[in-house]
């Protein structure tokens, strides 16, 4: 097995360890850091639901290699929580608008939106329809996520 240190910030935090240089970013996140809100879901990037942001930008981390995570600024599920342990806006407004069922797939949805958010741009619903299309979910009927996303969005901006 050859191995490679991965050298990275997590959710704010600086972090280092050694990986196989095969296994995935979602391995590392998971297995490393316990960072479970990672799901392994389809491990082919179809899915979503392992989606993570790195360097700000979304990506399915079942197939991004952890070794190209190294000197990257990593973030998850988890690092959206405020120092107290409270939600943020999107994921209070995911519980508001009943955007969750399963669960499964809400992570990474989440993530996404995040990204979306803080583009500071004002999507219209085709749009976000759009942003959103890479997620599976196979609970909700996706209507309650994109209103989730969209009222966030509006709110953030100023627009109601």
């Amino acid at each position: 097995m050859q191995t490679a240190v991965v050298k990275c910030t997590i959710n704010g935090v600086p972090t280092e360890t050694v990986v196989d240089v095969r296994a995935s970013l979602t391995d590392m996140l998971r297995n490393e850091y316990r960072l479970t809100s990672v799901k392994k879901g389809c491990e082919v990037g179809e899915c979503g639901a392992c989606n993570v942001l790195i360097d700000g930008e979304c990506f399915n981390s079942c197939i991004y290699l952890a070794v190209w995570a190294d000197g990257k600024d990593i973030r998850t599920l988890e690092g959206l929580l405020g120092k107290n342990g409270e939600l943020s806006d999107i994921q209070q407004a995911f519980i508001d608008e009943a955007a969750v069922q399963c669960g499964f797939c809400t992570p990474g949805f989440i993530m996404t939106a995040v990204e979306i958010l803080e583009s500071k741009k004002l999507y219209t619903r085709d749009e976000l329809r759009k942003l959103l299309s890479g997620h599976l979910c196979r609970c909700t009927g996706y209507e309650n996520i994109l209103n989730a996303v969209e009222k966030t969005m509006k709110r953030r901006l100023g627009v109601e």
